[in-house]
C-alpha cells in the first residue's frame, strides 16, 4: 500500500478512535526522559492538531521539570526550526493550521518529538507528506538527536513503504506501549 493511502485510511482511524481526546501516559514518557543521558535537555515538541496525541500535558510537565521546550516553526522553503515555547504563551497559527511560537528565541533539541500519521513495529513513520521533520533531522547531526515518536495505539500498521529521505524513529511512545 502506498503512503498516500496508509495516510488517508489511518487519518480517518484516528479521527474516530481519538474524538475522545484519549491521554497519553505523560508521566511515564517524563520519566524516560529523564533516563537519556544528555548534558542539556532541550526538547522539541509539536502542538497537537488534527486528532494528533495530545502532548500538551507533558510539555507543562516538562516545564515543571525545567526542561527547555520549543515548538516548530516552519519556513516557505519546506525548511522548520525549533523556537522557544512557555505553556501560556501566545501562538500564531500559520498558513496550514499549525500552531506556531511568536517568540523568536531560536532553540536546538536534543530530544525530538514527532507526531506521527502512521508507523511500523520498525520505528519507520509516515508524516502529514511535507518532510519538514525528515529533513529536520537530516540536517541536525541525527546520531546527537534522540527521535521519539508519538502516536496512538491504532496508528500502528504491519508496515510502512520507505525511501532514501525517510528517517527512522529511535523509540515510539503510545498510549499504550513503546516500542
Amino acid at each position: 500500500m502506498s503512503k498516500n493511502l496508509i495516510r488517508k485510511k489511518i487519518l480517518k482511524v484516528r479521527k474516530k478512535f481519538n474524538s475522545q481526546n484519549i491521554p497519553l501516559k505523560s508521566k511515564k514518557i517524563l520519566e524516560f526522559v529523564k533516563t537519556i543521558k544528555l548534558k542539556k535537555k532541550v526538547i522539541g515538541c509539536y502542538y497537537p492538531i488534527n486528532y494528533e496525541a495530545n502532548i500538551i500535558e507533558l510539555i507543562y510537565k516538562l516545564q515543571n521539570n525545567n526542561y527547555l521546550v520549543g515548538l516548530p516553526i516552519m519556513s516557505k522553503n519546506f525548511d522548520m526550526n525549533f523556537y522557544e515555547f512557555k505553556i501560556n504563551d501566545p501562538l500564531y497559527v500559520n498558513k496550514i493550521g499549525i500552531p506556531e511560537p511568536t517568540k523568536k528565541k531560536k532553540l536546538l533539541p536534543n530530544i525530538l518529538f514527532i507526531p506521527i500519521v502512521a508507523f511500523d513495529k520498525n520505528l519507520n513513520r509516515i508524516g502529514y507528506g511535507g518532510g519538514y521533520y525528515d529533513r529536520f533531522i537530516n540536517k541536525m547531526n541525527s546520531k546527537s538527536l534522540v527521535k521519539i515518536g508519538i502516536a496512538l495505539s491504532c496508528q500502528k500498521v504491519k508496515q510502512i513503504p520507505t525511501n532514501k529521505f525517510d528517517k527512522k524513529l529511535d523509540y515510539i511512545f503510545t498510549e499504550k506501549e513503546l516500542f
